[in-house]
């Protein structure tokens, strides 16, 4: 099969991660692999695993250049002549549902989030068959849109079981982590992701606060970058650090490569989101290290953590909860690479999503 994904651009996100590690699968398994964007950091890996990248603006919502793209966009695809058709966001998915009007190529979207119910988001709907990355984002589509449940495949994001695998984390980097944040010897609690205020670090830290009496030698870590846009609210974390008196307890650790790692050398890893999550696919990668995960009760994250088996869930902002399921954690035991090997690995995800593709062929 010839496979066209089409997303906005190819930076960090999980959507561009997504696209990336199904085109490098799709070429494992003899499939030609086509990727649209308006470009990023991503695109020469694109490349290197065998795919082929399109450079063309399906980014822009100026609704000015709109009808010039369209025709463009039918030209590309014609010359391109794809199986299948694969919209990953809004934008992207008018512009090919717009183009494709002649073409009339089988026409595939996943819905990766819960977008705002309007006449806009609902083309995510327009496919010909419809992936939902959760059970959580079904209901949501169902329930405001109304869309046939015979379209619908919920096909969750897949865990890179090469790279999440605990046979294969760098014991050198961990120790060196370890010595670097004076870790050794501490109860490791960890959080990950780009600091914003969506996922609710205050509660995360005054959890940390609730905990410290009781257990002394207790480390919060909080592992992700800061836009620039976003520097006052970390200045504002910092500066509730120092008034909860958790100089010792919380650590900045800005964004990491090694992610497996420090899911790893971790005792307990929570996702704090006040809004929903898709899917949650730092939830899963910390599962597959064998690493409990505490999560706010809504979203994706239902349908991965098995409470009191892998992890426990609380209300979001409830920082006592949170606290209590903490200190629950360090009594489970658990194979966290079996379960999600079985359930969420990124070999399910290809194999679901191939077949799509076939029935709709």
């Amino acid at each position: 099969m010839r496979i066209v994904q089409v997303l906005p651009e190819l930076n960090e996100g999980g959507v561009e991660r997504g696209t990336m590690e199904l085109s490098r699968e799709l070429v494992r398994l003899g499939h030609e692999s086509i990727v649209i964007s308006a470009g990023g950091k991503l695109e020469e890996q694109i490349r290197k695993d065998g795919g082929r990248h399109i450079t063309f603006d399906v980014c822009s919502k100026n609704p000015f250049t709109v009808l010039s793209r369209i025709r463009r966009l039918r030209k590309v695809l014609k010359d391109v002549n794809p199986d299948i058709l694969h919209a990953r966001s809004r934008v992207p998915a008018w512009l090919v549902y717009l183009a494709n009007r002649r073409l009339q190529i089988p026409f595939v979207t996943t819905v990766h989030g819960f977008n705002s119910v309007s006449f806009y988001s609902a083309i995510m709907t327009k496919g010909d068959k419809v992936i939902c990355v959760s059970g959580a984002i079904k209901g949501y589509i169902q329930k405001h849109y109304h869309t046939a449940d015979e379209k619908i495949t919920v096909i969750p994001r897949g865990v890179d079981l090469e790279k999440f695998n605990p046979n294969r984390i760098d014991e050198e980097f961990i120790c060196q982590f370890r010595q670097r944040y004076v870790l050794n010897d501490n109860f490791v609690v960890t959080t990950v992701g780009r600091i914003t205020q969506l996922k609710d670090m205050e509660t995360f830290m005054s959890a940390i606060a609730v905990l410290k009496p009781k257990h002394p030698h207790i480390v919060g870590l909080i592992v992700g970058g800061v836009r620039e846009d976003k520097q006052e609210y970390f200045q504002s974390l910092k500066a509730q650090v120092k008034q909860s008196g958790l100089d010792e307890h919380i650590i900045f650790t800005g964004s990491q490569s090694k992610v497996a790692e420090i899911y790893a050398l971790s005792d307990v890893v929570v996702s704090s989101s006040k809004k929903p999550e898709s899917f949650g696919r730092s939830v899963a990668e910390a599962l597959a290290l064998g690493t409990p995960v505490v999560a706010t009760n809504h979203g994706g994250v239902l349908d991965i953590i098995r409470e009191g088996e892998n992890g426990f869930f609380y209300p979001a902002g409830d920082s006592e909860m949170l606290a209590h399921c903490i200190e629950k954690c360090s009594g489970l035991t658990f194979d966290g690479y079996g379960y999600i090997s079985e359930n969420f690995s990124l070999n399910k995800m290809v194999q679901s999503t191939v077949c799509v593709y076939k029935e709709l062929l």
